[in-house]
């Protein structure tokens, strides 16, 4: 089978400081965002020697259009709240960002990490510099099925468009990766599944906030509802789990949506990134998937790293000559970035 998406490495971009100690274990999985003033802003993720991991804010470098390097700005989340600390770890993680037109606000999803229970929650910024928590996801129990406020969840992003719920309501809409929680105490370790029910099958869903909600009052940002499956793995090479990776792009046939996947190789989990298309009005509604990985582990900064074999996207910025260049964590390492050709139609499913 072959593939309609094109990729060109570029290479790392960002490495760790090894002298400063919030990023001295490695700095990855960066949101990312365009400015009013036409710059490329990464939000990298850094890891510190504690083990906590803060968000930082860098601007990309651009050599003839290419993107060689980032200047660090300044720190944009540290873990402060009760989801965001716990005792041995956790902090402020894999951050995307947007811009929503509709709320004249820059929009940040990240996982708030406490160990074994990963949650994710919502920040919001006029000028990228300052940011208002939300606090975590609250989501809209549905009768008949699992409340995803018991269990984890990973890989939150907005789409950047007003959009339709089920209902047809004009909303936002969040996809997100329910994935296990696990709460320990004197009793031991009480486990909650996603709702596929395995601890490994993890499904991208999708969930609404009314437009008219959110503009009331702007909390209401964080609380979900309407909650619909979008993608179960299907492919060997995402046989463990999907989930999301950048945030969806709007493209003439569809919202692109870049995710990342995981399979089991040689024993141990290999991250690839391959792209889908979601229908512009029900984004819920997969049109196309690539039936092989974009992008895969072969370069020696995926293959070796903190965790090996790793291509984990996670922002993206679409080039005015179409293409689309990629932001992604590598091996949990460093970051680096790739461009995309685009096909300029719906591509057709191999069958």
């Amino acid at each position: 089978m072959t593939n309609d998406f094109a990729a060109e490495r570029f290479g790392v971009i960002m490495r760790a400081d090894p002298h400063d100690r919030r990023e001295a274990c490695g700095v990855l999985n960066p949101g990312g965002v365009r400015s009013f003033d036409g710059e490329m802003h990464l939000f990298p993720r850094l890891v510190a020697e504690d083990t906590y991991s803060r968000i930082a804010r860098a601007r990309v470098r651009f050599d003839a259009n290419t993107p060689v390097g980032v200047d660090r700005l300044a720190m944009a989340l540290e873990p402060l709240e009760p989801y965001e600390v716990g005792p041995s770890g956790g902090g402020c993680e894999d951050p995307r960002v947007v811009y929503i037109q509709a709320l004249k606000r820059y929009v940040m999803t990240y996982t708030a990490y406490v160990p074994h229970e990963p949650r994710i929650a919502v920040a919001i910024s006029e000028d990228l510099l300052t940011w208002q928590r939300l606090g975590p996801l609250q989501y809209e129990a549905l009768e008949g099925s699992p409340d995803l406020n018991e269990c984890g969840n990973k890989d939150g992003a907005f789409l950047p468009e007003v959009i339709q719920d089920p209902h047809g309501v004009p909303s936002f809409g969040i996809l997100h990766r329910p994935t296990t929680r696990i709460r320990f105490d004197s009793q031991g370790a009480d486990v909650t599944k996603p709702p596929s029910g395995e601890e490994t099958l993890e499904h991208i869903w999708v969930s609404y906030v009314a437009v008219d909600a959110a503009q009331a009052d702007i909390v209401n940002l964080a609380s979900v509802r309407r909650h619909e499956r979008v993608m179960a793995p299907e492919q060997s090479w995402e046989s463990s789990k999907v989930g999301t990776g950048a945030p969806p792009v709007r493209l003439s046939y569809g919202w692109l949506l870049l995710y990342h996947a995981v399979s089991l190789v040689s024993g141990h989990s290999c991250y690839c990134m391959g792209a889908a298309i979601l229908d512009l009005e029900r984004p819920s509604q997969v049109l196309y998937r690539t039936p092989t990985p974009i992008l895969q582990p072969e370069m020696d900064y995926e293959l070796n790293g903190i965790v090996a074999d790793v291509v984990f996207p996670t922002a993206a910025d679409l080039r005015a000559d179409g293409r689309l260049d990629v932001y992604y964590g590598a091996a949990d390492t460093v970051i680096a970035a790739a461009r995309l050709t685009l096909p300029d139609r719906l591509p057709v499913t191999q069958k």
